[in-house]
């Protein structure tokens, strides 16, 4: 039987805020089998959405913020392998597909509960998060924000969805 490969297509949102001469970005701390991790907003692409309209609901979901998307910073693909007992080979291995965005950050919505793992959201200085690498739930969370800090930014117009997949 032929293996079809099918990577796992993420969407990611860069968001950075001064603070009083202060740049620092929003990331959520989740809970995960290898326990606390920080990460950006970010999430899985669903049926039935373009990759914009998944980064401004996962965006909601895992931070309570409402987000508009104004470039793209870059596509990202990543590789992650571990040891499981549900496949057949003994390890899980997934590639991701990561579209990182970065924007504007919205109104906080209050009383939100935010996703199911999502501990709590927290804004870091960049060398805040460089200096804890080993607490980053992917290595794109560092790469996305080097790249945002770079200047890298892509006009949206490079993410076409076509109309085909809002449709039943």
């Amino acid at each position: 039987m032929i293996r079809h490969f099918k990577p796992s297509v993420t969407v990611a949102a860069v968001i950075a805020k001064d603070f009083d001469g202060i740049q620092k970005f929003l990331l959520v701390e989740e809970e995960t089998r290898d326990g606390l991790k920080l990460n950006n907003p970010a999430g899985h692409l669903d049926p039935g959405e373009s990759l914009l309209q998944a980064c401004v609901r996962e965006t909601l979901e895992e931070t309570a913020f409402h987000f508009t998307p104004t470039d793209m910073v870059g596509v990202y693909m990543s590789r992650f392998q571990r040891a499981s007992t549900s496949e057949p080979s003994g390890v899980e291995d997934i590639t991701y597909l990561r579209f990182a965005f970065c924007g504007e950050l919205g109104a906080h919505v209050a009383g939100q509960a935010l996703d199911e793992g999502i501990v709590r959201t927290v804004w870091l200085t960049a060398n805040e998060i460089r200096g804890c690498v080993a607490r980053h739930r992917s290595p794109l969370l560092l790469k996305c924000m080097e790249d945002y800090l770079a200047g890298q930014r892509f006009s949206l117009a490079l993410v076409t969805t076509d109309v085909s997949v809002f449709c039943d």
